[in-house]
């Protein structure tokens, strides 16, 4: 088993290191028959002195991490979830992506991603995947945990618990839209096609292991359509404001910037939906203000960024290229 380190991410870097992580459309891309699978470091209490769970497989008398294979139709957010879900009774919320690991298995390359998770609520039992679950300290976890790798997973979720952001904000850009060359009316009215209307619907479930609290829009209906099944779920209502929009980004620069930090105040997760001008050039602008230089800000129709503040400074960000089920 190999843990890939290095100190600029790429897109098919394997590191567990930084603070910027992303997960590529394609995760897999120059892997030799790569399985995908997906989990969590757990805890719970105090973030600056938590319990950490840590799971027992009969099946391989060893104890390891809470993990599973991804399902066809899922990405690898949804996969973390159900997997902790299944393997230990817990709700989660999804925090900081720290990254992957890979080893051969029968053949193939598994590829395995983490995130931190702070359990929410739920109650462990006894099931014929996992017998047991021990909440424990850091150090303790690093004790038990039988493979090598995962004690380096879990070295890099105390680093980033350490840390842990205040405020994310999941910044959206908005799913395909019908052609320009096809749409003759109101550039904000033009609608989401066939492809923009699956993102839309598969960043339910790709989001809500964030949990987040809070949707907002910028005022292209392109915009307000991407999370509107998302705020459907969730209960919320979708607050559509100009100011998150290019539009704005352009011609009120300052007044753009103030609305985005009203959200970041606020705490807790918020979504935004907006276009490709403004995430790129706001990032841009809270990466030059905070402490996470970056050097490439992609934003693909469909993308999101979850990005982590303390004391509303920019400390964290990880991007997520593509909502589809990964293949």
């Amino acid at each position: 088993m190999t843990l890939h380190e290095n100190d600029k991410d790429k897109d098919n870097d394997q590191s567990l290191t930084g603070r910027f992580r992303e997960i590529p459309a394609d995760p897999g891309e120059g892997m030799s028959k790569p399985t995908y699978a997906a989990g969590a470091v757990l805890w719970r209490g105090d973030v600056d002195d938590p319990e950490i769970g840590i799971i027992h497989r009969p099946g391989y008398d060893d104890w390891s991490l809470a993990k599973g294979k991804l399902d066809p139709g899922e990405n690898l957010p949804m996969t973390a979830e159900r997997e902790i879900r299944e393997e230990t009774g817990y709700t989660v919320r999804l925090g900081k992506l720290l990254g992957n690991v890979s080893y051969p298995v029968a053949g193939r390359t598994k590829l395995v991603w983490y995130w931190t998770a702070e359990v929410l609520d739920g109650e462990f039992t006894a099931n014929s995947e996992v017998d047991e679950l021990r909440w424990v300290s850091f150090d303790e976890a690093a004790e038990l945990l039988t493979y090598d790798l995962d004690v380096d997973v879990l070295t890099k979720a105390r680093k980033r618990l350490g840390n842990e952001p205040d405020t994310r904000i999941i910044y959206v850009r908005h799913g395909r839209a019908h052609s320009r060359k096809n749409w003759a009316g109101d550039d904000n009215l033009r609608p989401l096609d066939k492809k923009g209307r699956r993102q839309a619907e598969l960043l339910v479930p790709g989001l809500l292991p964030f949990r987040p609290e809070r949707v907002y829009s910028a005022e292209p209906v392109r915009c307000s359509h991407t999370v509107e099944p998302l705020a459907s779920e969730l209960g919320a209502d979708v607050v559509v404001d100009e100011l998150f929009g290019d539009v704005a980004c352009i011609s009120r620069l300052v007044d753009s910037q103030r609305r985005f930090m009203e959200v970041v105040a606020e705490g807790g997760v918020s979504v935004i939906c907006a276009q490709g001008t403004v995430i790129p050039d706001t990032i841009a602008w809270l990466s030059a203000n905070g402490t996470l230089p970056l050097e490439e800000i992609p934003c693909k129709k469909g993308s999101a960024w979850v990005l982590g503040f303390n004391d509303g400074v920019l400390t964290t960000a990880d991007y997520y290229a593509s909502a589809l089920p990964v293949k």
